[in-house]
């Protein structure tokens, strides 16, 4: 694998091209019945990056990309690199809105886009300055590519050039920009590979998560170590645990989807060329994680870290499954990697000694530096160096990581990060609607999902359907509350009058703890 040390001060350009040259005439991308090989690959990723500096794009301009696992979303993976465009993923289950908003604020110049999600920002040209294409992706996009120079922009570029901006959700109920530079991204996906099996020349990673997504950590590791990468547009249990049987290799799987697997699948299936999948993006709960073992053999690998420094913390089977004396590694997260640190702070911003709980600070090398246009939150979030979490947990005495609760609002939901407010403000615009909290309540099969608390006027006629179908439209379909409790008596308050958003959340976890959660 192409990870030595002279590598992490390679951009990521000339990390790809170094592998490419290394494995020309293997199969690099495997996306339905079409398959390129390495230079193939290359070549495509040349013309796009050609034909967007033709439309006088620059080196650093920001590109956002909407589209699902598809052989365009590997061009345009290698254009952005090759061209030095940052890339902006748009994700599919967002809204129009929040689409406007990605674009706008990071000051995207253009947007590429499959022709089927044209709808979702065609208008975005006319309501954002800064934007001057959108590039659709129809019927005649393979030969306005085949059009194109395959000739490799000669460009010099810098390590500490932004290289991929990615959205987490927002205390204000807008996605904040993470942005990555080249050196970062390098050492993300270094560290995202660490505890798995040592890729090698020829071996699958097989994507069902967008690549824009969790799954995009393993793209870059697999192409580097001459595997193929193999891109699947929807994920349908019995289809992809076929997949993984015939295939093997390495893919990325949150919790729900390892549970639905092993669910649809009715027939013995042999996993012995699977070497790893790569759990992460929500909690995973013991019975769902030993059944998935049962299911695939000790291929699981845990991860755990959040947007702005991510991997810190993760372990493998013979962890993940073993008898550790001192710890409980099956309702740990993971143990310290070696390239991470982790601290459990007091309310005073103070280390804790080993067994007390606390808010769990991040630090990793490709951790973000700043959060997008947000100095505040920045100052908030990033201190001294330190990524404060929000997640309170400990860490035992072996270095294994377990969480407790959440400091913060934010709810976990099948993989995506939910901030209350988001759907707050767009509750709190229904009419008839005095006040509206949301908390998280457990689910079996998300984790956990938002519940909306809504104290109506009376005599309104406001119903159910109509709050989750509002935040659907506004904030897409994954951010809708996965139920509504409508009432006309005031939230509880503290004191000097704020929501008690703690105590309505505890109602919900004592009285819904083992029962699921409907509309989820």
């Amino acid at each position: 694998m192409l990870w030595g040390r002279e590598n992490l001060m390679l951009n990521v350009s000339a990390a790809l091209r170094r592998a490419m040259e290394c494995n020309e005439d293997r199969t690099a991308i495997i996306a339905g019945d079409i398959k390129l090989t390495f230079k193939q690959a290359w070549k495509r990723g040349c013309q796009l990056a050609n034909a967007l500096i033709d439309m006088g794009l620059q080196p650093g301009d920001k590109i956002a990309v909407l589209e699902d696992n598809c052989l365009e979303a590997a061009d345009f993976f290698l254009a952005s690199a090759i061209g030095n465009f940052v890339r902006v993923p748009l994700y599919r289950r967002n809204s129009a809105i929040a689409h406007s908003h990605m674009i706008g604020h990071t000051d995207c110049r253009a947007v590429v886009v499959s022709e089927e999600y044209t709808h979702e920002v065609i208008s975005c040209k006319d309501e954002l300055e800064g934007l001057k294409h959108v590039i659709v992706r129809g019927a005649d996009y393979e030969d306005w590519l085949s059009q194109q120079s395959a000739s490799e922009p000669d460009l010099l570029i810098d390590i500490n050039e932004p290289h991929l901006i990615r959205h987490s959700g927002g205390t204000t109920g807008r996605s904040k920009g993470m942005q990555f530079s080249h050196k970062q991204w390098m050492r993300t996906c270094r560290d995202w590979s660490f505890f798995l099996p040592r890729m090698e020349a020829g071996d699958y990673g097989i994507h069902v998560g967008p690549i824009s997504h969790g799954s995009g950590y393993l793209f870059m590791p697999i192409w580097l170590a001459g595997g193929c990468n193999l891109l699947v547009q929807k994920f349908e249990p019995n289809v992809f645990a076929s997949l993984l049987e015939t295939h093997g290799g390495f893919t990325f799987a949150v919790p729900t989807m390892l549970s639905d697997m092993v669910a649809a699948t009715t027939e013995k299936k042999d996993f012995s060329k699977l070497r790893g999948i790569m759990v992460s993006g929500a909690p995973i709960q013991p019975a769902t994680a030993l059944q998935a073992r049962d299911f695939f053999g000790d291929v699981l690998y845990q991860l755990y870290g959040q947007t702005e420094s991510v991997p810190v913390a993760g372990m493998g089977p013979k962890e993940w499954f073993g008898d550790v004396p001192g710890s409980e590694p099956l309702l740990a997260v993971g143990k310290i990697m070696p390239y991470s640190a982790i601290e459990i702070r007091d309310d005073d911003n103070k280390p804790l000694p080993a067994g007390e709980i606390g808010e769990i600070a991040l630090k990793c090398e490709g951790q973000i530096t700043e959060i997008l246009n947000e100095p505040e939150l920045t100052r908030q979030r990033l201190v001294d160096g330190w990524v404060l979490s929000g997640d309170v947990g400990k860490i035992d005495k072996n270095g294994y990581v377990y969480l407790t609760d959440r400091k913060d609002d934010m709810i976990i939901s099948g993989g995506f990060n939910i901030w209350p407010a988001e759907l707050e403000n767009v509750i709190s615009g229904l009419k008839g609607v005095r006040e509206v909290a949301v908390v998280a309540a457990p689910h079996p099969r998300w984790g956990e999902v938002p519940v909306a608390v809504v104290v109506t006027n009376k005599g309104n006629s406001l119903s159910e359907d109509e709050i989750i179908d509002a935040c659907k439209v506004q904030l897409g379909s994954y951010k809708r509350p996965g139920r509504v409790v409508m009432q006309e008596d005031l939230l509880p308050r503290t004191p000097v009058g704020k929501i008690q958003r703690k105590a309505v959340r505890e109602l919900f976890w004592d009285k819904d703890r083992d029962t699921n959660i409907s509309g989820a």
